[in-house]
């Protein structure tokens, strides 16, 4: 990082001073003081891009997850909320990228039903397609390990209503129901087991 500091607002100044305390001591403090004052604009802005407001949530937690782990390559050339708001909007716009060629998957399944058994199974289970790069593949899958080994890390509870969530897919409505708990203790628990992953995930090197 640059030693010299070329920052012309007071509030630029003072997450760059959060960002040393993150980056250099490790201090959870400055980390969770970083993501409580741009979580909720960051959140917005991924809202207003998917008109989702879950996928939003989980952009925002991949967008805080991938600055964290770059903190070494930010520069005060710029202030850290335009830094950060880049990586955020560049990963959604790789996600919708992502999502609109798996919509095209989709609808060349039903155009053209194929009648192997073996392409059918691969496509009810949302196996990517032969064009797909092996290699990114491989690391996706790797990065799926990764995540749940993470994941077991966290309390019983929190471990659980994670894997409901994202390894289960279920709705908020349906953990509700099955951990027999209101939908607002649901989202609560999951921003309580989003902030204890952040601290865990900004530790490796291997996910992002």
């Amino acid at each position: 990082m640059e030693t010299s500091v070329n920052l012309s607002t007071e509030k630029a100044q003072r997450d760059y001073q959060l960002v040393l305390r993150a980056r250099d001591e490790g201090d959870e403090r400055a980390f969770a003081d970083l993501m409580r004052m741009y979580r909720e604009p960051l959140y917005m802005m991924l809202f207003k891009m998917t008109s989702d407001a879950t996928v939003a949530e989980d952009l925002t937690i991949e967008a805080f997850g991938k600055a964290f782990h770059q903190l070494s390559n930010y520069t005060p050339k710029h202030a850290f909320s335009t830094w950060l708001f880049a990586i955020a909007s560049n990963n959604c716009i790789d996600y919708l990228r992502r999502k609109r060629k798996e919509q095209t998957y989709y609808i060349d399944d039903i155009v053209s039903p194929v009648s192997d058994e073996t392409q059918r199974a691969s496509r009810e289970l949302n196996i990517p397609s032969d064009d797909d790069n092996p290699e990114e593949d491989m690391v996706r899958r790797q990065r799926i390990q990764i995540m749940r080994e993470v994941i077991k890390q966290l309390k019983p509870m929190y471990r659980h209503i994670v894997e409901l969530r994202y390894f289960e897919e279920l709705s908020y409505e349906e953990i509700a129901a099955k951990m027999d708990i209101p939908i607002g203790s649901v989202k609560s628990k999951l921003h309580r087991a989003h902030s204890l992953l952040y601290t865990i995930l900004s530790q490796r090197d291997d996910l992002f």
